[in-house]
């Protein structure tokens, strides 16, 4: 988030209208009821978070107040009981009102309102937060940026980064913004499902749920055939009738996977094809030389990542220290491929790689951040190839704490590529012809490095959720064959703990040496959501400390408690639910489920450019040579930090959008099936249903449940029956029928088969306590009240 300049306008009232940068960027804005030195309101205060988000912070708002001494006290305790309410949240430093958006935002232009202003919408939402706000977009002309140079302009289709401000006029959208940079421009083309028309042409479907229904003439089809996956141009709009298009592209037939996956791609803007500059860029880069770096071909460095993958951007290496002032303790090396020689800053391969912000994992595809002649060939630490790579050497004692580390810009040879499962086979006794060799001299002192670590970890106690993570496996022809969740191994753990340690070391250096980088922050949870999680635990009978100051290892206590009971499985994803989401910025506020107060991604630049900026700082701070950050670069962090953690978000849910659809496809010919499903989410609409065998997720409509009056007790995460006790909760295993399955909208639907269950007493409690504060009870849609309730 861009940075604000100190603002030396008096906020207690003495110039109304004119808060923030000054006048310069805001909009005038009503002035608040403030008595300089008294402790406002809670209105005013929810007021004043929401028209001025940029000064949001404990800190700014008693300055704001002129609060002093108990005041300040006193502020202090209303903002953690608006916390606890769920009235406030906290982002990062800062407060604001749940829903509402942050000071500078990626936005989509995705219409006009009746006067012909462009209208946008953040590009990311979460789904719980129900429609995102409008934001009406100003377009500023050059004169008006007081010589800043160009304005940036935008328009339809358009994605952009954009300064925030609250909206003024109360009957129009909810906030304003000044555009500070196109991400990406769209060119006008859709994506639907083709379908032919008696006579000719045909017309298109949409796959989006706002989208509409198109003509598309004969001489427009692009040879698609009925029931292809389409792209198209919008050739004519007219003032009466359907748009007209022409087809661009054949996709492929709705039932492959590639169709599937090239709908989430189009729908999130995901950029997937290099332009040509960036393609011939690529094609041109030479390998590395010597300058600037030490000859490590000799050290037996060696890759360890899943068996199919095609790019290897980290290598590892232990020993035992032979240091005589650290007896038991280890060395550990970490090597990763040195983007930063190819990509330099401003060139069309960093442009590019910035517009992705990070490569996007499909079932049958990658998306890449970067052309395949680097991601694949130049940067991918190769078995018996040279390459060039940034190491980071560790120094641990025997009871596992880092007691040094030192950054070099190197050329590496890799001994070795191996799968997950074949070094652990080698460890577990089963080497193959490929580790037999390796065992002693390489992969069991990694083993015994990664014990050594462990301890350290043990020590720390982040955050161990048990949340298993499923796999699609595909057929030849791109349809789902099965879903299976992948053993968990100590090949996986030892990688994981090395790379963190490796991503700690990058922040302490670049901190030492004051060099402006991008952290990967993760913030605790709110007070809010501790407070809901608490209320759910209290009804197992698990407590939860009261206050701001929960840690990590907090939760974990929690888990053990539920671990091998039946609430297990519910446990995590409640606690799982509780969290923040981690963030990319310039503004360090730790780790909160590391435990870790100074991490920075470092270790996969291949596929995140969050990586690639860290590795840039390092090269820069240290003096290893050439790509090294550029002052523009730093000037731009917050910019840039906000914009890898939106296309972060933007990857996530495109993945999970197309994991949705292809479950929803394979399952699309056995509706009417009885299915084995767990209660995966309780809202006041319906129940969310999991399908662990096939890590589908659908919905009952409450509506659909039975003829009782079923209520919603969000504390104990349940749905009950009040004339007959018996209801749902978070966890129960259920029997459901699969009634509809709609493949392009990776939508199921469920009816339930299993009788409700005897709710807790302390959920008919709740009831009751409920009616006579209501004086009715809520009702099942589309039934009457009870006599006497009307």
């Amino acid at each position: 988030m861009s940075r604000t300049p100190r603002d030396r306008t008096n906020l207690a009232g003495k110039r109304p209208g004119k808060i923030g940068r000054a006048g310069k960027d805001a909009p005038a804005v009503e002035p608040l009821n403030i008595v300089h030195g008294a402790l406002p309101s809670r209105e005013v205060i929810l007021r004043f978070i929401a028209d001025h988000p940029q000064k949001a912070s404990k800190r700014e708002l008693a300055k704001a107040f002129g609060l002093k001494g108990d005041s300040r006290v006193e502020l202090k305790h209303m903002l953690q009981e608006l916390e606890q309410e769920g009235m406030l949240q906290k982002s990062r430093k800062s407060l604001i009102r749940p829903g509402a958006l942050p000071p500078v935002t990626v936005l989509d232009i995705t219409t006009r309102d009746k006067d012909g202003d462009l209208i946008g919408r953040p590009a990311e939402w979460p789904e719980d937060q129900g429609v995102a706000p409008a934001v009406a977009i100003r377009q500023q002309s050059p004169a008006g940026r007081q010589g800043k140079g160009k304005a940036p302009v935008a328009g339809l289709g358009d994605r952009i980064l954009a300064k925030i401000f609250p909206a003024i006029d109360r009957g129009g959208p909810a906030y304003t913004a000044r555009i500070i940079k196109v991400i990406d421009r769209r060119r006008g083309a859709a994506m639907g499902v083709f379908r032919t028309a008696p006579g000719g042409g045909g017309r298109l479907l949409p796959i989006e749920r706002r989208g509409e229904e198109m003509v598309i003439d004969p001489d427009f089809t692009g040879g698609a055939r009925d029931g292809d996956l389409v792209e198209i141009e919008v050739a004519r709009l007219g003032r009466f009738g359907l748009p007209r298009a022409k087809v661009l592209s054949v996709v492929g037939s709705v039932g492959s996977e590639k169709a599937i996956s090239m709908i989430a791609i189009h729908a999130h803007g995901i950029p997937h094809v290099f332009p040509p500059a960036v393609v011939a860029e690529a094609e041109e880069a030479k390998p590395a030389t010597m300058s600037h770096r030490e000859d490590w071909r000799a050290m037996p460095l060696i890759t360890i990542d899943p068996a199919d993958a095609k790019d290897h951007d980290d290598a590892v290496h232990a020993e035992p220290d032979p240091s005589p002032d650290n007896p038991g303790g280890v060395i550990v090396t970490v090597a990763i491929a040195d983007v930063s020689w190819y990509v330099r800053p401003n060139s069309p391969l960093d442009r590019e790689a910035l517009k992705r912000g990070n490569s996007v994992y499909f079932p049958d595809r990658v998306v890449p951040m970067l052309p395949e002649r680097i991601s694949n060939d130049l940067c991918s630490l190769k078995e018996g190839v040279d390459r060039p790579a940034l190491a980071v050497r560790m120094s641990f004692s025997g009871e596992g704490r880092k007691i040094g580390h030192t950054f070099h810009r190197i050329m590496m040879k890799s001994a070795a590529k191996l799968s997950y499962q074949q070094a652990q086979a080698a460890i577990d006794g089963n080497p193959d012809d490929k580790t037999g060799p390796m065992l002693e001299p390489i992969l069991k002192p990694l083993w015994h490095a990664y014990g050594v670590m462990k301890r350290g970890r043990d020590r720390r106690q982040p955050l161990e959720l048990d949340m298993p993570e499923r796999k699609i496996l595909l057929k030849p022809d791109g349809t789902v064959d099965r879903v299976f969740v992948p053993p968990r191994l100590d090949a996986h753990k030892l990688i994981e703990e090395m790379m963190i340690q490796a991503n700690v070391c990058a922040a302490e250096t670049l901190e030492k040496k004051r060099q402006p980088l991008v952290y990967r922050i993760h913030d605790g949870p709110t007070l809010a959501k501790q407070e809901v999680l608490r209320e759910f635990l209290a009804t197992l009978g698990i407590s939860l400390a009261k206050g701001g100051n929960v840690r990590a290892n907090s939760f974990n206590g929690i888990l053990a408690k539920a671990e091998g009971t039946a609430h297990q499985t519910m446990v995590n994803e409640m606690v799982l639910r509780s969290q923040s989401q981690a963030i990319y910025s310039p503004e360090n506020i730790g780790h909160f489920g590391l435990n870790l107060m100074k991490y920075a991604h470092f270790t996969s630049p291949i596929r995140r450019y969050a990586d690639l900026i860290v590795h840039r700082a390092l090269v820069g701070s240290l003096g290893l040579g050439d790509g090294g950050i550029t002052p523009d670069e730093e000037a731009a962090l917050d910019d840039i930090a906000a914009e890898i953690s939106t296309f972060e978000r933007r990857a996530m849910a495109a993945e999970r959008e197309t994991i949705d659809r292809l479950i929803a496809h394979h399952l699309s010919t056995r509706v009417g099936e009885e299915f084995s499903g767990r209660v995966s989410g309780v809202t006041k609409s319906g129940l969310f249903i999991t399908l662990p065998d096939y890590g589908a997720d659908g919905f009952i409509p409450i509506s659909t449940l039975g003829t009782d009056y079923f209520i919603y007790d969000e504390a104990h995460q349940a749905l009950s029956g009040e004339r007959t006790g018996l209801g749902y909760r978070l966890g129960d295993s259920v029997t459901v029928k699969l009634a509809e399955a709609i493949p392009l909208a990776g939508a199921l639907r469920f009816e339930m088969l299993s009788e409700g269950r005897e709710m807790p007493t302390a959920v008919r409690s709740f009831h009751k306590a409920g009616r006579r504060e209501r004086g009715q009870v809520r009702k099942k849609p589309g039934t009457r009240p009870p006599r006497g309730r009307r």
